[in-house]
């Protein structure tokens, strides 16, 4: 009896992204939340003064995105994911 398991596979650009020391965490315009959510969940999750994030609400308003936080891979990870449980259109670059 065999275990089959399933390969990933990574370009170049993949793998050399995952060992930068740096990345960014960006957090991207959307139709869907308000001011007062973002604003909620920057506050909340990333412990932003309220000036700051509504800084930052209207950054990405305005410009379409905004880096919101900046570290190792894996911190980010964790970020991203308790932001889009929030509902926030977030990615890592």
């Amino acid at each position: 009896m065999g275990v089959e398991t399933a390969q990933e596979t990574f370009t170049l650009e993949e793998i050399l992204a995952s060992v930068k020391e740096s990345h960014k965490l960006i957090l991207w315009n959307d139709d869907i939340n308000t001011f007062d959510h973002v604003i909620y969940c920057l506050i909340h999750h990333l412990q932003y003064t309220e000036t700051q994030a509504e800084r930052i609400a209207w950054k990405v308003h305005t410009e379409g995105k905004c880096a919101v936080l900046e570290g190792p891979y894996v911190e980010l990870e964790i970020y991203r994911k308790i932001l889009k449980a929030e509902g926030l259109t977030v990615s890592v670059e």
